[in-house]
C-alpha cells in the first residue's frame, strides 16, 4: 500500500507550560538564589571574623601631641600586645616624616635599645650594639649580622601623632600607650636586666599623695 503524504497526521507541537508550571519554576529559581546568597553572606562573615587579618592591615593608635615631643627627644610606646617602640622626633617640622618609630627590641638577643641624642644613634647596652637614625645596625653583634630595627608607620593629623600598628599586634589585650622604664635595659638574656613595665601610681608612690 502506498503512503499518501496528504493524509499524514501533523506532528503535535510541544505543549506550552501552564501558568502553574511557570510560577513553580520561578519560585524554585528564587529559592535557589536566596539560599546561594545566604550561604555566600555566611561564608563572607565567617572569613572576615574567623580567619587571620590580611597582611599589611594596620590600625592607627594615638601617641602624643606633636608639640609635646621636642626635637631630638624620644619616648617609649607600648603596643596592645606589649611590644615596645622608640618614637623619636628628628626635626622641627610637624609632618609624619619628621618623626621615626623603631622597635626598641634589639634583634640580637632581645635587649632594650635606647635613643642617645648626644651620639645621634640608638644603643643596646647588652653587647654595645649600635644603630643609626634609620634603625640600621652599625656596630656590635647586630652590625656584624647586618640586622636592623623594625620600623612602624606614623601619621600626623590636626597636631596629633599616631602610630600605625599591624592588626595582628592588637590581638592580645594589654595597656597600650607611652610607658616609663626604670632602666634602659629590657628582657634580654643578661641577669642584670630588668623587665619593662608600664608606670603606675602604686609603683611610683604617687597613690594617695
Amino acid at each position: 500500500m502506498s503512503h499518501d503524504p496528504a493524509h499524514t497526521p501533523p506532528t503535535p507541537l510541544p505543549a506550552e507550560p501552564s501558568r502553574r508550571d511557570a510560577i513553580g519554576l520561578s519560585s524554585t529559581a528564587l529559592m535557589v538564589a536566596g539560599l546561594a546568597g545566604g550561604y555566600g553572606l555566611f561564608a563572607w562573615v565567617s572569613a572576615r571574623f574567623m580567619l587571620p587579618a590580611r597582611t599589611g592591615e594596620v590600625q592607627q593608635l594615638f601617641v602624643a601631641r606633636v608639640s609635646d615631643l621636642a626635637v631630638g627627644a624620644s619616648l617609649l610606646y607600648q603596643t596592645p600586645d606589649g611590644r615596645t617602640v622608640n618614637i623619636t622626633r628628628q626635626s622641627a617640622g610637624t609632618a609624619a616624616g619628621d618623626f621615626i618609630a623603631l622597635s626598641s627590641t634589639c634583634p640580637h638577643l632581645g635587649c632594650q635599645v635606647r635613643w642617645e641624642p648626644q651620639n645621634d644613634r640608638y644603643f643596646c647596652p647588652c653587647h654595645n650594639g649600635t644603630f643609626d637614625t634609620t634603625g640600621k645596625a652599625t656596630g656590635g653583634p647586630p652590625g656584624e649580622a647586618g640586622q636592623s630595627l623594625p620600623r612602624y608607620g606614623l601619621r600626623v593629623e590636626k597636631g596629633l601623632l599616631y602610630i600605625e600598628v599591624p592588626v595582628e599586634h592588637l590581638s592580645v589585650p594589654a595597656q597600650a600607650g607611652v610607658v616609663d622604664i626604670a632602666s634602659p635595659q629590657g628582657p634580654g638574656h643578661d641577669p642584670c636586666l630588668t623587665c619593662l613595665r608600664p608606670r603606675s601610681p602604686r609603683a611610683t608612690g604617687e597613690e594617695g599623695a
